[in-house]
């Protein structure tokens, strides 16, 4: 790295971590995702209370941890409390999240 650019990053850092202050409070929506399932609307409007939905996914599969619809995490289902709630088993690496966007 050049001696320019090292002054640069090292001048900007603690204006970086201020901006980084002023984002802590943004809501973001997080999804957890059991899986997925596609249906006609004839099948849809057919569900009635105890129907079943099969789902893509395995039991067993880890869930899939969504922030604002991008894949960042997955996960195994908990009871905490007598609520549910989310393990989180593997973080997805910021390369294999830009993979997931093309």
């Amino acid at each position: 790295m050049s001696d320019d650019i090292r002054n640069e990053a090292q001048s900007l850092a603690p204006t970086g971590r201020a901006n980084l202050d002023l984002l802590l409070d943004v809501p973001l929506n997080v999804t957890v995702e059991l899986g997925r399932s596609r249906l006609p609307i004839r099948e849809l409007l057919a569900l009635v209370s105890g129907s079943v939905l099969e789902l893509s996914k395995l039991a067993g599969e880890p869930l899939d941890i969504l922030v604002n619809g991008q894949p960042v995490a997955r996960g195994e289902a908990v009871v905490v409390n007598e609520k549910f709630g989310v393990r989180l088993t593997e973080i997805i690496s910021p390369a294999e999240r830009l993979e997931k966007m093309r």
